[in-house]
């Protein structure tokens, strides 16, 4: 299967360049390019790529708020959403993770990362660098509104401590001592019963609600 991707970037250049990129790997091509934010939710609407890449900074309207209508709260259908940037601020990536992104590149990444990241956006899961994963939901995440009762198991809060701590599905899974396909149960249980969508919004909760410390 062929991962349809979507650039969004008002650098003609970065366009260029990430077009290359992603059309050198055969399981995954360029299907649209957009130079603005309202372009790029106009395209991805259009041609409903698996994943999109967006630009933090462009005009007309930001990638964060391009993100939060493809992928945000109350979107019926939620796009999968790569935002990549020059700029490594918290209150960027906390509001890229916070509308609906499955993951936080820097542009000079490289090849490598970028490609990883599509594959792991594509699949589902979120690629976020595990120090700025870490650092950024420490000291941004907000304590819950009151105090409640933890709705997990003791082994889905296992699970739940290292997806938080940037773990992948097979290294929690040898952590654990389980099988990859037990870790990726206890997830679908875990995003069941605390209303979410993905392993970044488990790692936003898990932080709030001090599962890690």
């Amino acid at each position: 299967m062929t991962i349809k991707v979507l650039i969004a970037d008002d650098q003609e250049m970065v366009r260029t360049g990430f077009r290359m990129i992603v059309n050198a790997n055969s399981d995954m091509e360029v299907v649209a390019e957009a130079a603005d934010g309202v372009e790029a939710v106009e395209l991805a609407r259009r041609h409903r790529p698996d994943v999109s890449l967006l630009d933090i900074r462009m005009p007309k309207q930001d990638g964060l708020q391009a993100t939060r209508l493809l992928a945000g709260p109350g979107v019926a259908e939620p796009l999968k959403i790569v935002v990549v940037t020059t700029f490594d601020l918290d209150e960027y990536v906390y509001g890229a993770l916070r509308a609906g992104a499955l993951g936080f590149l820097l542009k000079d990444a490289g090849p490598t990362l970028l490609i990883e990241a599509i594959r792991a956006a594509a699949g589902g899961e979120s690629l976020v660098s595990p120090a700025i994963t870490v650092r950024l939901l420490k000291h941004l995440a907000r304590p819950p509104a009151a105090p409640a009762a933890i709705p997990l198991s003791e082994r889905e809060l296992d699970v739940v401590e290292r997806v938080a701590r940037g773990r992948t599905n097979n290294e929690i899974a040898e952590e654990l001592f389980v099988a990859v396909s037990t870790v990726k149960s206890h997830l679908e249980s875990v995003r069941a019963k605390i209303n979410v969508r993905n392993r970044t919004e488990i790692a936003v909760w898990a932080w709030e609600n001090k599962i890690v410390g």
